[in-house]
């Protein structure tokens, strides 16, 4: 029987803490188990309620400070010990009752991740559903992978896949795009949602401008990670080029006799030339860079899911 790690997230959530610790127990009774809560610099009683538990399967990481979710997350992951790896938020909106089917679905369609998609989602419909909404479709258009919840915490990892998806930053809004990343076979089911009862929700639309930054970034590396010189070269000779064009055309503008200095014309054309040089600079700096960080560290720019030798799986 496969092991599970519970890695759940907290930030003042003291409330919630006993209410959902009874949840998971009753509901992974007779399974091999642990649990795992990450409290992400509390200023509640949230480390008091954890250390209260009775309980040897459940373990708890205290930050020195708020680090963010990512960072719990991460350091949830690198402590697990778990075959699969079940991640969840700590405020009782997601129900552990969905755990073991999701487990389940991982096992048997042989699924590295299976991720939930909030059903009857119990959230304010301006502040979180709408962005929400219309996250999830940006993030679908800008990097192809079509998952319908980004936001959804209730996820299920094999325990490889969770160790090398590389959490820092923001990046827990996009944990199915880095595993896409990753070649990860990934799913979706629908898991229930309930709403709020105790505590304050950590989130607003103040995240807006960070969300769309990670994106620009997933974008970038999903496409141009191993090969950024496609990316930097691409514009730098295409913004080199209409430099040299304008500056062609102001060249004979003043054999013709006419007074170029100082124009604004003159000045685009000098600029563009200088930016797209730096530009294709950056792509070669860029392409030794991640030469560098393959081959210092004996990585492969590749991930192998099966080897099969004379017919059977090495």
């Amino acid at each position: 029987m496969s092991k599970l790690s519970v890695v759940v997230t907290v930030y003042n959530e003291e409330e919630n803490i006993l209410p959902l610790v009874e949840q998971i127990t009753a509901v992974l009774k007779g399974m091999d188990y642990e649990i795992i809560y990450v409290d992400d610099g509390s200023r509640d009683r949230t480390v008091e309620k954890i250390r209260s538990i009775p309980d040897p399967r459940l373990h708890l990481i205290v930050f020195k400070k708020n680090y963010g979710q990512s960072s719990a997350l991460a350091a949830g992951i690198d402590y697990a010990t778990g075959d699969f790896i079940v991640t969840m938020d700590g405020d009782l909106q997601n129900d552990p009752s969905d755990i073991p089917g999701m487990i389940r679905v991982a096992e048997e369609g042989d699924f590295d991740m299976v991720t939930g998609v909030r059903i009857n989602r119990k959230d304010d419909f301006f502040i979180r559903k709408i962005p929400s909404f219309l996250a999830n479709r940006i993030i679908m258009r800008a990097t192809g992978v079509r998952i319908k919840d980004n936001g959804c915490a209730l996820k299920v990892f094999r325990s490889d896949l969770a160790k090398s998806l590389g959490l820092y930053g923001e990046m827990h809004r996009f944990i199915a795009v880095l595993a896409a990343l990753e070649g990860a076979r990934i799913t979706q089911v629908d898991v229930q949602h309930h709403p709020r009862i105790h505590g304050r929700s950590k989130y607003g639309l103040s995240r807006t401008l960070k969300v769309i930054s990670d994106l620009l970034l997933l974008t970038f590396n999903k496409k141009y990670l191993q090969r950024p010189m496609h990316f930097f070269g691409k514009w730098g000779f295409l913004v080199l080029l209409a430099g040299i064009i304008i500056n062609i055309y102001m060249l004979i503008l003043k054999i013709e006799g006419h007074d170029i200095w100082g124009k604004p014309l003159l000045l685009l054309g000098i600029l563009l030339v200088i930016a797209g040089f730096q530009l294709i600079t950056t792509g070669i700096i860029a392409e030794l860079q991640m030469r560098t960080y393959f081959e210092s560290q004996n990585k492969k720019p590749y991930r192998i899911r099966n080897i099969f030798r004379g017919g059977r799986q090495a």
